[in-house]
């Protein structure tokens, strides 16, 4: 048996009770409700106030918030199908997993750049008119979701050469795993969430430490900068914990695959909700700027 259909095997004997799949289900749709209805704010604040679309660190900002919107919104319709509806057909699933990975690579890269442009900031200030330009914030949005999409694609692409045709008219638990299915397609994201996690963990260290032995000590912009950079790296941190999941996930279902439907509940809101609350304190309540024109 293949990891994807013991996962979903496990998942189909120890399905949640009744009073457990409300409770489950209440608590994430008023989670994603009150992240987007936060981040909705932050988007009509952003669009009312020319300073902010004109400033390249916002940009990005906007950029991570409306991606983050979408992330939530998709992953809130995957769980609720995953409790109302069970099974859908493999074309539906497809195309729901395809954009909701594209949102979750997003976000890190997205952080990346933000550091990167902080420690420009604070390491190059003479340059960074310069350097950070709207247009050139615009361009690294585009390369972040090309960046993303030759990441993902890869995975839609294999299982159209090796899935018979029949395979996306049928049912099945949507996830990653059993969508893509391919040993192919399990090997490619290995290897490419280790890229992902040594190029994001080495910029973000590499421009926290710069800032922290570069920048004098008694700059508040640079005690600031330092600040943003961890809370960017603890946010980091809980969105590439999504590329460890799959081996954490086996390695729970084989010791305790009473409780995997918890688990997968948990790895839900740690990984794909909580690093997305997280914006909106950066720059919606830490940044003066932002804090000054919020409503």
């Amino acid at each position: 048996m293949n990891t994807s259909s013991a996962n979903v095997t496990v998942v189909v004997q120890y399905r949640d009770s009744l009073t457990s799949t409300v409770t489950k289900n209440v608590i994430v749709v008023a989670i994603g409700i009150s992240i987007n209805y936060i981040n909705a704010g932050l988007i009509q604040t952003f669009r009312r106030h020319q300073i902010f679309y004109t400033n390249p660190r916002y940009i990005l900002f906007f950029h991570l918030v409306i991606n983050d919107m979408i992330q939530v919104t998709l992953t809130v319709i995957l769980f609720i199908i995953s409790y109302i509806l069970y099974k859908i057909e493999v074309s539906v699933c497809c195309t729901l997993i395809l954009v909701a990975l594209f949102t979750t690579e997003n976000t890190p890269l997205n952080l990346a750049c933000m550091a990167v442009e902080c420690y420009i900031a604070i390491c190059f200030p003479l340059h960074h008119v310069q350097m950070c330009t709207v247009k050139r914030m615009l361009m690294l949005i585009g390369l972040i979701w090309v960046t993303s999409m030759f990441s993902v694609l890869p995975d839609l692409f294999i299982t159209l050469a090796i899935e018979p045709r029949d395979y996306f008219d049928s049912k099945i638990f949507c996830l990653r795993e059993t969508a893509f299915r391919n040993p192919l397609i399990i090997q490619k994201r290995d290897i490419t969430y280790i890229v992902y996690l040594v190029i994001v963990w080495f910029i973000i260290f590499y421009t926290y430490f710069r800032i922290l032995f570069t920048a004098k000590s008694a700059s508040k912009d640079a005690k600031k900068a330092r600040n943003t950079i961890l809370l960017h790296g603890f946010q980091v941190f809980l969105c590439m914990a999504t590329y460890t999941d799959h081996m954490l996930k086996n390695a729970f279902q084989q010791w305790f695959p009473e409780n995997f439907a918890d688990y997968m509940f948990a790895t839900y809101i740690i990984i794909q909700v909580l690093p997305r609350s997280i914006s909106p304190i950066i720059y919606g309540v830490r940044d003066k700027t932002f804090r000054k024109y919020l409503k």
